[in-house]
């Protein structure tokens, strides 16, 4: 699912606003979030963290949490995430947000910026090929 480049820069806008709310003090190290559903909609997470480290919360997840508190678990479908950090490191999603994406658009694109410092842009898919996947 591609998205215009207006919709990539209010994404990338939105995600360094979220990273300004993070709560890092342990790591210092703050994430920001922003993903479009396909209704349309915009919306953030940050990263929360907890001095007991297994409680921490992605800004990925949070997002996510969001959307779905938003427009209900049955509905939101993701198109797209933008993730920023601050001060600017690569960081892609971890296995865990991966997962949770993977539960919501398998074509959605993802953004962030990788080893080399520039943007990557990737599917779902292509982060997570063999996703657990429950059926019945």
């Amino acid at each position: 699912m591609e998205i215009s480049n207006q919709e990539f820069a209010l994404l990338k806008d939105k995600a360094q606003q979220a990273l300004t709310k993070a709560y890092a003090p342990y790591s210092k190290f703050r994430v920001g979030a922003a993903i479009l559903t396909d209704a349309g909609n915009i919306f953030t997470g940050c990263n929360i963290e907890n001095s007991s480290y297994g409680l921490t919360i992605c800004a990925e997840r949070a997002a996510v949490a969001c959307a779905i508190a938003h427009e209900g678990g049955d509905k939101m479908k993701l198109r797209a995430i933008v993730i920023v950090t601050d001060p600017e490191r690569p960081c892609s999603p971890c296995g865990a947000c991966r997962q949770v994406l993977s539960e919501f658009g398998w074509e959605a694109m993802v953004f962030f910026q990788g080893k080399d410092r520039k943007i990557t842009k990737l599917t779902v898919a292509e982060l997570l090929p063999e996703a657990f996947e429950f059926t019945i």
